[in-house]
């Protein structure tokens, strides 16, 4: 992959430029965040780190994912629960807090990269599932990863995408918390449980009714068309 560095410490950037070359890929490093805002075109993956002289990192991610798919791993040494949540609903598709190993790092971006450029991603989980979904007036492209209520577009984020397509495929059945976090972000995924319920408060919010996705207590989410739709 080609891998754009976004780190103001040249020492850090240094060690990461080697790490990710070792590896096979092909890095650019800028220092801040508006050259990353005018690099990111070129590029396959972002590493953000949040501490920039000119912009915050989470604007220029905010920013990022207005303009692309681009995936984003941010690097932050802010280890609050809310900077995190905050940082995910800004479109990052995962984080890594310092001091972090090179190797869950490397781990993190191969996970995404599978995520990013395999079959569901492409449109479709498997020659049998549709390419597009709709009930009542919402409507999901899998393959242009697009959403409409009432014939008017909604801007999901990544995993807002994801959430709402594991959600579709197999909707009106209870999907368990563990299996859509498996699905949408990772089996290995360590950070808190209360990012999921974060990205379906914000669903319900874009889809303009709290009753499209429904919580089972104990249990987790399932999709329904609400009755004010």
């Amino acid at each position: 992959m080609h891998v754009l560095i976004v780190e103001d410490d040249e020492r850090i950037a240094d060690a990461l430029t080697e790490a990710m070359q070792r590896f096979g890929h092909e890095v650019a490093w800028v220092a801040t965040g508006h050259e990353a805002l005018a690099a990111a075109a070129k590029t396959e993956f972002v590493l953000l780190d949040l501490g920039l002289p000119d912009l915050d990192g989470q604007e220029v991610c905010r920013r990022l994912r207005e303009r692309s798919w681009v995936p984003i791993i941010a690097v932050t040494a802010r280890a609050e629960e809310l900077d995190r949540i905050l940082l995910l609903q800004a479109g990052a598709d995962d984080y890594v807090t310092k001091p972090y190993s090179m190797r869950e790092l490397l781990a993190r971006m191969d996970a995404i990269a599978r995520r990013v450029t395999g079959p569901a991603a492409a449109g479709a989980a498997g020659e049998s599932r549709e390419e597009q979904w709709s009930a009542g007036p919402l409507v999901l492209d899998l393959r242009t990863r697009q959403v409409e209520v009432h014939g008017e577009p909604v801007s999901l984020t990544r995993r807002e995408f994801d959430l709402l397509a594991a959600l579709a495929a197999d909707a009106g059945a209870v999907r368990a918390r563990e299996d859509l976090i498996n699905e949408v972000w990772d089996a290995n995924w360590h950070g808190s449980t209360r990012t999921l319920d974060v990205h379906v408060g914000s669903l319900r919010t874009k889809l303009g009714a709290r009753d499209w996705i429904e919580a089972v207590r104990g249990v987790g989410f399932r999709l329904a068309v609400p009755d004010v739709a």
